[in-house]
């Protein structure tokens, strides 16, 4: 598919990113609320400009690493949270990236890449996760669109993906998405197997 980390400059750099909150969502900031240990090593894919990286850095949360394919994303971070490290703004194809984390969050990054590549995102995820590592977030429990991003889906698909992978702690339906997304998310909350 088309959706190269040129496609995905342009949608910033033209602000073309109607999936974009503003502001980060009420199922991440309760889940990060409710969080003891500021040493666990976080990392957020296709993570667009960011606003959980943010919140998280701004609660005490050091070690967040924001990934993504696109460039204007990550300086529009870097200009929101100047103290932000540069070095954990990495400007790569989630495919690509190596390392070891304990929690991966899933925001709007799933939805926004070629369905066709579901299988190899869930592998590689599971890949960059350590024992019991875990991968929290939300997912898009609606059709949208089949021809361009973001691509939609339903928990009965999703499960199947998830489960040779993972526990499910939570795969529900979100009851505090923001107004815009109200009963048209999940909340997973799953343990690396």
């Amino acid at each position: 598919m088309f959706l190269s980390s040129a496609y995905w400059n342009s949608r910033y750099v033209e602000n073309d990113f109607g999936w974009d909150a503003g502001d980060i969502t009420t199922p991440l900031k309760t889940y990060f609320d409710q969080l003891k240990d500021k040493s666990l090593k976080i990392l957020i894919p296709g993570a667009g400009n960011s606003y959980e990286a943010e919140y998280l850095f701004n609660n005490g949360f050091k070690n967040v690493f924001v990934l993504d394919f696109a460039e204007a994303p990550l300086k529009n971070i870097k200009q929101r949270c100047k103290d932000f490290p540069a070095s954990q703004l990495i400007q790569e194809d989630f495919f690509q990236h190596k390392g070891q984390y304990d929690l991966i969050i899933e925001q709007t990054f799933f939805c926004a890449i070629d369905p066709k590549l579901r299988s190899a995102y869930i592998k590689h995820t599971f890949s960059l996760l350590k024992p019991k590592g875990k991968l929290v977030g939300v997912l898009f429990d609606d059709v949208l669109n089949i021809d361009k991003p973001p691509f939609g889906g339903n928990k009965e698909e999703y499960v199947k993906y998830f489960s040779p992978y993972f526990e499910f702690n939570t795969f529900d339906k979100c009851y505090n998405s923001i107004k815009p997304r109200e009963g048209r998310e999940l909340f997973i909350n799953l343990t690396k197997k």
